[in-house]
């Protein structure tokens, strides 16, 4: 007779229902901003590469007007930034694929 009436079971339904939701909002929060950190990784790995690229294109520039560099110097140094646009290339997919592949689950 004294036992809780339906009333009471429907209001700590409704408290679990609350708190459920506000776990569930707060989950969602923290993916957003791993998303967004995510974003923010991608644009900072792209900006390295371009910047990167840009300085060995000045430097070719440089490279090639250059009168003081025997050729062989300019054969050698053109070998050096073929290696060093391979190595930013490289630098660039594995950056992309591991914050790509971030919270994926297993």
């Amino acid at each position: 007779m004294g036992g809780p009436s339906e009333r009471e079971y429907k209001e700590k339904l409704s408290k679990i229902r609350g708190k459920l939701n506000k776990r569930a909002k707060n989950v969602r929060k923290d993916f957003a901003k791993i998303e967004k950190m995510k974003v923010e990784a991608l644009k900072k790995t792209e900006e390295a590469r371009r910047s990167a690229e840009r300085d060995i294109d000045k430097i070719e520039g440089k490279i090639a007007k250059s009168k003081d560099l025997a050729p062989e110097s300019k054969k050698r140094l053109r070998s050096e930034i073929v290696i060093l646009r391979d190595e930013i290339k490289e630098n660039y997919i594995e950056l992309k694929t591991q914050i790509s592949e971030t919270l994926i689950p297993a």
